[in-house]
């Protein structure tokens, strides 16, 4: 997939997607462990090699560009707090001085702090220190447009292709189901029973040999909907709190990331080596893989009154 914001950098979109695809493998949401993905992967080096300072600013403004769309909606939660550590990453290893900003377009600033205040409810304190952090040190720009408009540019920009892996799935459903479709089938309904009545021999009320339906499926349909929302909104706040929780001593520890300044000596230790390897698998979520069962179970029971 060719990212037509980071088709100049060969690979760049690449090693993004295949840094948070390892953190969502994870299973967990601590810095710490970015942190060792990060440095397997020695993304500190990610600027080296662009000696012209405008390349070099260049090359800088278009990462920040690609990480960041990742920290905003569809992603799912766990995306956008790697997507989160990623900009913090980049931002404090690039090379340019002054130091080149993170693009943020006024109409997405509230969800971002909407995002933010979901991790202090949910007590990722790692995440919301750092999301802090860069706010101190000004490191978002906050800009009208999303992308940066010039004279003769198109009118529909292109945007980038990503990976649907990384998408919240959670708003599936209500993307669907809308409040406009269920009040249009409330008014299609409405109708198909006054024309069932119209031709009726007792016009107060349908014969019973035109009952194909059930005269309140509308009103199940957005029941079970609503209740579907409800769960979905329970299972984000019960994922977040999922990730595994560390100890107070060890979750606060301060975690640095590797420079572009310090060079590239950095080495392994066997200890951690092993430590990884002995890091049990996580397990599936029993109650979410259950009660989405039941959703569909109960969905398909529903639509079958059409074909009955």
């Amino acid at each position: 997939m060719a990212a037509a914001a980071a088709s100049s950098v060969p690979g760049l979109q690449a090693d993004c997607e295949e840094l948070l695809g390892a953190f969502q493998e994870a299973d967990t949401i601590r810095f710490e462990r970015f942190v060792e993905l990060w440095r397997e992967r020695r993304f500190h080096a990610i600027f080296y090699g662009r000696i012209r300072a405008l390349e070099r600013n260049k090359l800088t403004k278009k990462t920040l560009d690609l990480a960041q769309q990742y920290f905003l909606p569809p992603y799912a939660f766990q995306i956008r707090v790697g997507a989160l550590y990623l900009l913090y990453g980049l931002y404090n290893t690039q090379l340019c001085q002054p130091k080149q900003k993170i693009r943020i377009a006024f109409k997405d600033w509230p969800e971002i702090l909407k995002f933010q205040q979901e991790l202090i409810d949910s007590q990722h304190y790692d995440a919301a220190y750092i999301f802090r952090t860069l706010r101190l040190a000004r490191a978002f720009h906050f800009t009208a447009m999303p992308k940066l408009l010039n004279y003769r540019t198109k009118k529909k920009i292109q945007e980038n292709e990503f990976k649907e892996e990384f998408k919240d799935p959670s708003n599936r459903v209500s993307s669907l189901i809308t409040n406009d479709l269920l009040e249009e089938l409330m008014n299609i309904h409405e109708h198909y029973q006054k024309m069932k009545c119209v031709i009726s021999a007792d016009k107060s009320q349908p014969d019973k040999a035109l009952s194909l339906i059930k005269d309140e499926f509308v009103v199940t349909l957005k029941d079970i909907t609503l209740e579907h929302q409800e769960w979905q909104q329970k299972r984000m706040v019960g994922n977040t709190n999922h990730y595994a929780v560390a100890s107070k001593s060890r979750r606060h520890r301060q975690v640095k990331l590797e420079s572009s300044e310090s060079g590239s000596d950095y080495r392994k230790s066997p200890s951690r080596s092993k430590k990884n390897s002995r890091r049990p698998q996580p397990a599936l979520r029993r109650g979410s893989l259950e009660f989405k069962g039941i959703f569909l179970e109960r969905l398909q029971k529903f639509f079958n009154c059409f074909a009955s």
